[in-house]
């Protein structure tokens, strides 16, 4: 017999929280092509636009998109220059995106149905103690802010 599969339990935001992979996983939905949306997650002055959680432009931002290529991203709100920064893994247009960032495996997945594009980001920790220690500093809660601002971004173009 096998045993029932329990769906993880969601944030506000509509994180799911995988306790037993260490996976904070959020899903959106985008009225654009896969392509498009592509786009928006490699281009500088589109990423700019969006990936604050609080909506303000990033002050910088800089893509250098090949496998082993780093990105850093610099919120205006951080005066220290506090970045976010990583490297790519894995780049399949325009349907994945592989990278490490903070010591995590973030991967996001596009699939287009129907004229909409279905985001799936998962951030896998390297143990308990990390997602722990994500989840504290609001990995998720962010996390999820800022793909909003991604689909306010194609709702208002």
């Amino acid at each position: 017999m096998t045993q029932a599969t329990k769906t993880p339990p969601k944030t506000p935001t509509g994180a799911e929280i995988d306790t037993a992979t260490n996976t904070i996983r959020l899903r959106r939905s985008i009225a654009a092509p896969a392509n498009k949306v592509f786009e928006a997650w490699t281009t500088p002055s589109i990423v700019s636009k969006w990936w604050d959680p609080d909506g303000t432009p990033l002050r910088e931002c800089e893509i250098d998109l090949r496998p082993g290529g780093a990105f850093r991203f610099v919120n205006e709100s951080h005066g220290d220059g506090h970045a976010f920064a990583g490297v790519y893994r894995e780049i399949a247009a325009p349907e994945r995106l592989v990278f490490d960032a903070l010591g995590a495996e973030g991967t996001v997945d596009l699939v287009e149905r129907f004229g909409r594009t279905e985001i799936t980001v998962a951030i896998v920790c390297a143990s308990p103690d990390h997602l722990e220690q994500f989840l504290s500093l609001g990995v998720a809660r962010d996390t999820g802010r800022t793909l909003d601002q991604l689909v306010a971004l194609f709702e208002t173009a």
